[in-house]
């Protein structure tokens, strides 16, 4: 639901997947995004009446995405889609936060707009872990990018674990991802991407500040 920047791109994207994709949007003029290649289905009303859901197929449907411009459009589509034809696989874009954080705890998955684009800024205005790449839903539990202090080089991933008292689950290593085992050894360039609980993130970024404590 919606066909505007996002929904036009997701559109087309989960075409080129190979999947059958159907488009609602109250504006007929914003099919025009979809370009002449489109082979899609466009069904012009409001996406969360359920006579246009039926029109596009939601009884047939995987997935629904509701990106319209409108939270209260998106959140009431969702929850629509997902109690009366039971599809599971929903997600609504949300521009409040505050919003979006209670619809995760209701069971529906949300994309924080507004959220998404603060944090994707202050990643790269301030230094490296300040913010974190992901939250849970309470935002108790997050995954930071840690740069190391090169006197951990050589150590253990099972080493730094200990020290810090967190998993380190992934390492950037030379451009590409890796997951890290207990066994993997810290080499030089490696950026490490730690899971935290929030009241602890100062003092593990402390940690790797450092060279690693004397035993």
């Amino acid at each position: 639901m919606g066909c505007g920047r996002v929904g036009s791109s997701l559109a087309r994207g989960l075409e080129r997947r190979g999947h059958t994709v159907a488009v609602i949007d109250v504006d007929v003029d914003a099919f025009r995004r979809l370009g002449p290649g489109f082979d899609g289905a466009t069904v012009k009303g409001v996406g969360f009446d359920r006579g246009v859901l039926v029109e596009a197929g939601i009884e047939r449907a995987g997935g629904f995405a509701a990106v319209s411009s409108g939270d209260n459009s998106n959140i009431l589509a969702a929850r629509v889609v997902r109690e009366t034809f039971g599809v599971s696989n929903v997600v609504a874009r949300i521009y409040d936060p505050g919003r979006a954080e209670v619809y995760e705890r209701l069971g529906i998955p949300t994309v924080a707009t507004v959220r998404w684009a603060a944090d994707q800024v202050l990643r790269r205005l301030l230094p490296e872990g300040s913010e974190p790449l992901w939250r849970d839903v309470s935002g108790q539990v997050q995954l930071i990018e840690v740069h190391v202090h090169r006197d951990w080089v050589g150590r253990s991933i099972a080493e730094m674990q200990r020290a810090a008292r967190t998993p380190i689950p992934v390492l950037l290593r030379l451009g590409q991802g890796q997951v890290a085992s207990p066994k993997t050894i810290f080499q030089d360039g490696d950026l490490a991407y730690m899971a935290v609980e929030k009241g602890r993130i100062s003092e593990v970024e402390t940690l790797f500040a450092g060279p690693p404590p004397r035993e």
